[in-house]
């Protein structure tokens, strides 16, 4: 063997021998390493003491806030450390403590959500700006406003935030709710990168939106019934604004499609059935050894199926069979978003007469 390819022969090997040993490992599968990991309790106070060391306090101040982390919690768990920074930051700033007061209060807004414009202010210190986003990211997902969760930790990284597992969780709830099931897909398959360390309630409920999303197809009645009772949350949330009427524009869109497809379908059985109708045998077939006589004038009654046909060009009858065809695909409580696409079709056609 020449040098060369003894030389060629242990490069070969060395390459080999860290893939086999990282397969081997993993069970003859390849497995990723996790895009984030959990940020422990040492690691926030640290952060913390950092922020605080920059803030120009008082040390007086300094000694007595990070007293408070160590008093406020001694526990370890994820979710909360946000809890404790907040309660430890909002003795630094102004800003934090009322919107810790804020998201703490019983009453909550109907309609109009204050102007946090300080947490997206560059000026804003990196540990305030980041983890009070998420923090009030979470209290938005817990009152219904799942546009402004995702707005708020839009552009956040998992390093960013002493809570990475909640910034993800209650990301996943926001898409969700919204109907964006690739969103949430993303979201979730990242939280459950970290499975064995995240709360149990984290799992399980990760478990279930992942299930309920599996069998989540777009445009299915299911998923315009999730889309309208989107709708239903913003209005009553008071916000029948341009985010609202697309949604619902939206849904009116597909409801078409739907009605148009069961028409084309109802249209195409009337079709089949009449063509083997005319195609049955007779009860006495023709001998062969016999010339047909034809004894009909040759016509016939030329009928109109109609070309293009909508909803509303459709009599009562066959409205209700198209119905049936519906109704035949889908449980029978999505029957009434079916029927508001009705009325609403209904109360725009009587407004458009003069």
């Amino acid at each position: 063997m020449t040098d060369r390819s003894r030389s060629h022969r242990i490069f070969v090997c060395a390459l080999t021998i860290p893939i086999a040993t990282a397969f081997a490992y993993a069970g003859s599968e390849f497995v990723a390493e996790p895009s984030w990991k959990p940020i422990s309790a040492e690691v926030a106070l640290s952060r913390l003491e950092e922020y605080l060391h920059t803030a120009n306090l008082p040390a007086p101040r300094q000694d007595e806030i990070v007293e408070l982390w160590r008093t406020s919690g001694s526990d370890g768990g994820e979710p909360a450390l946000l809890d404790r920074l907040a309660q430890c930051l909002a003795k630094a700033d102004d800003r934090v403590a009322k919107l810790v007061e804020f998201c703490a209060a019983a009453n909550k807004p109907a309609q109009k959500l204050p102007d946090f414009a300080w947490l997206a202010d560059s000026e804003t210190p990196l540990l305030i700006r980041n983890n009070m986003r998420v923090y009030l990211a979470r209290w938005l997902v817990q009152q219904g406003y799942y546009d402004e969760a995702i707005a708020w930790t839009d552009g956040l990284e998992t390093d960013d935030t002493v809570a990475p597992e909640t910034m993800l969780f209650y990301r996943a709830i926001a898409s969700h709710q919204l109907v964006q099931p690739n969103q949430a897909d993303g979201a979730l398959a990242q939280l459950m990168q970290r499975q064995e360390s995240l709360p149990t309630r984290y799992q399980k409920l990760a478990d279930l939106m992942k299930h309920d999303l599996s069998g989540l197809q777009d445009e299915s009645l299911d998923h315009i019934a999730r889309r309208m009772n989107d709708v239903r949350r913003r209005l009553a949330q008071g916000r029948p604004g341009e985010r609202a009427q697309s949604v619902e524009k939206g849904v009116i869109e597909s409801l078409d499609k739907m009605i148009k497809k069961a028409e084309d379908q109802a249209q195409q059985q009337a079709q089949a059935a009449a063509a083997n109708s005319s195609k049955s045998p007779s009860s006495r077939p023709m001998e062969d050894s016999r010339i047909a006589e034809m004894k009909g004038p040759g016509k016939i009654d030329h009928k109109d199926v109609g070309r293009n046909a909508n909803w509303g060009n459709m009599n009562d009858r066959d409205r209700e069979k198209a119905m049936q065809e519906i109704g035949r695909e889908f449980p029978s409580h999505y029957r009434e978003v079916i029927e508001e696409y009705f009325r609403r079709l209904a109360a725009e056609e009587s407004s458009d007469k003069p």
